[in-house]
């Protein structure tokens, strides 16, 4: 906006509790508030934001559901024809793969946590679409389409809501004729759940300290695909894991491939973002992945029906912010619960969203309000999320540190100490640097020359960013905020090769050679291609790019991911 343009005053609506983020965490936190208020006849009104065009479309996930924590939020969940956990796992495998073969990794090698058995292959899109459902008839307010893009606050610095983003400014910061001014949501209670890195929660870690105590935070890139298969190569309910190829020894990640219903599979690679080598593209990484002798026959015949990608929280235990604050908390993958070893964290994201419903209605029933809800924050250690994580705290760590084989060997140890002893040699590990300062300048790494896509197996960016849904609204600011355009040239081009060119998996970032001026590289944003990852506030090896949220409705239109 420009200085000249008198903005008009916001309107306002106030709220016992205001939720940000229709996903696991929010859902479930709205949910068991309801249910806590009527078990204490009281009226506790609840409202959800979602920036997605409706909930679910920017739900991506796997996924195969740990159910404990559905069990405990909505115990007759198996009873409700309507509940989309139809799929349980059937058979169970792991894999280390070579580029031209592999070799089962035997489930009594693994913990008991490890095994799949009871679980259950789902979309977590149609999951929180069914949660939604839920609340909607226990009286919480959802509204879709609606991005939270301001955080507000008292005269005493406590948080006391959110404004949503103003409506219909042009790509210059003055308003069309379309322009709506957003609207300020007020609460008793805040609680952020806009998942992992979100540009509230970044906001609110930095302006509360919230990480000081804890270690740095560490994360993954997801890239999923959902495919129309050959019945006959279809198994319901097989879940098959790997690690190795495509990636090197000294790169983490690893692969899955889920049996759905409706003989559809779900495939994906995870790449842990603190890779060394600028010249790795994740996206790539996973196409080659698919071309591997154990993985191409099952997708012949067969047709690539969805796409997306989104970045994981991988810190684990050591990781956590402090969740509380004054006004509200941090839920779900917003603080980052994800437990790696288990590739799993849809259970833990739920139970924080109970626990910090419990403090928080207790905190009204004795007529508080907009202060620290210090009961969550002390809650969650000693809580089943608490439990989950610390038995696998130290697996990312040793592999970042030992590399692949050995990294790997030693985090299955450590698994099996914490699982029968509750002790670890290794206390607990530090992660030690952030995923961008884990990035090798280009000089000392060897440039990577990946296959061209055939349009069958393999694909190119363009095409998978069709399948997204993603759409934006052309003539708004960018969301995507470069900082210092200079330091973009002179460093992330010159010194790092580009790299955001390679680790989006949109295709929004380019270097193009200026046409009037030979040699002169200019800095190409797309974006509209955005699948709202944020790859690019995390990976940058200068943090020079920071994720904010665009117009409410922006971004991917997942079906079932």
């Amino acid at each position: 906006m420009t200085e000249m343009m008198e903005l008009p005053e916001r309107e306002s609506m106030e709220f016992d509790v205001v939720i940000v983020g229709a996903g696991p965490a929010g859902l479930s936190a709205a949910i068991r508030i309801k249910q806590l208020a009527e078990e204490a006849g009281e009226d506790i009104s609840v409202v959800v934001l979602e920036k997605g065009s409706e909930v679910g479309a920017h739900i991506l996930s796997g996924a195969v559901i740990d159910p404990a924590a559905l069990t405990r939020l909505i115990p007759d969940w198996k009873e409700d024809d309507s509940c989309p956990l139809k799929v349980a796992v059937k058979k169970d495998r792991f894999r280390l793969l070579g580029s031209t073969g592999g070799m089962s990794i035997p489930g009594l090698l693994m913990p008991p946590f490890m095994n799949n058995h009871g679980n259950y292959i789902i979309s977590l899109g149609n999951l929180c679409r069914w949660l939604a459902e839920k609340a909607e008839g226990m009286g919480v307010e959802i509204y879709p389409g609606f991005a939270a893009a301001e955080l507000l606050y008292d005269e005493d610095g406590a948080l006391r809501g959110v404004a949503t983003g103003d409506m219909g400014i042009d790509k210059d910061g003055q308003p069309k004729d379309t322009y709506m001014r957003g609207m300020e949501l007020l609460g008793k209670y805040t609680l952020i759940g806009e998942g992992v890195r979100g540009s509230l929660a970044k906001q609110l870690i930095a302006k509360y300290s919230l990480d000081k105590d804890c270690d740095v935070p560490k994360f993954g890139i997801g890239i999923k695909e959902i495919w129309d298969v050959d019945p006959a190569k279809h198994q319901e309910g097989l879940v098959e894991h790997s690690f190795g190829w495509p990636l090197d020894n000294s790169t983490g990640g690893g692969s899955f491939i889920y049996h759905m219903e409706n003989n559809q599979v779900a495939v994906g690679l995870v790449v842990y973002l603190n890779y060394k080598n600028p010249y790795l593209s994740p996206f790539e990484e996973f196409q080659r992945f698919k071309t591997h002798p154990l993985v191409k026959d099952v997708f012949a015949g067969g047709k690539r029906v969805a796409y997306g990608a989104r970045c994981i929280a991988e810190g684990g235990y050591q990781s956590v912010p402090r969740l509380s604050f004054p006004g509200g908390a941090l839920v779900g993958c917003a603080a980052g619960f994800i437990n790696v070893a288990r590739i799993k964290g849809i259970h833990n994201a739920m139970d924080s969203g109970m626990l910090a419903a419990s403090a928080l209605v207790d905190a009204l029933k004795a007529g508080r309000a907009n202060d620290d809800l210090v009961a969550f924050e002390e809650s969650w250690r000693k809580s089943p999320i608490g439990k989950d994580l610390v038995k696998v705290r130290n697996v990312k760590p040793l592999w970042s540190k030992f590399g692949l084989f050995v990294g790997v060997g030693l985090g299955g140890l450590d698994m099996w100490l914490n699982q029968l002893f509750g002790f670890s040699p290794f206390g607990t590990m530090k992660h030690g640097k952030t995923d961008a300062q884990s990035t090798l300048p280009a000089s000392q790494c060897k440039p990577i020359d990946y296959p061209k896509p055939d349009g069958v197996l393999t694909f190119d960016r363009l095409s998978s960013v069709y399948l997204s849904g993603a759409n934006h609204e052309e003539d708004q600011p960018c969301h995507l905020v470069v900082k210092d355009e200079a330091l973009q040239k002179s460093s992330e081009h010159d010194v790092y090769g580009g790299l955001s060119a390679r680790f989006c998996p949109a295709g929004v970032y380019e270097w193009v050679e200026d046409d009037a001026n030979p040699g002169q590289m200019n800095y190409v944003i797309n974006a509209a291609n955005c699948v709202h990852c944020k790859t690019c506030d995390i990976k940058d090896p200068n943090g020079n790019i920071t994720w904010t949220v665009p117009e409410g409705g922006g971004g991917p239109t997942y079906p079932n991911m």
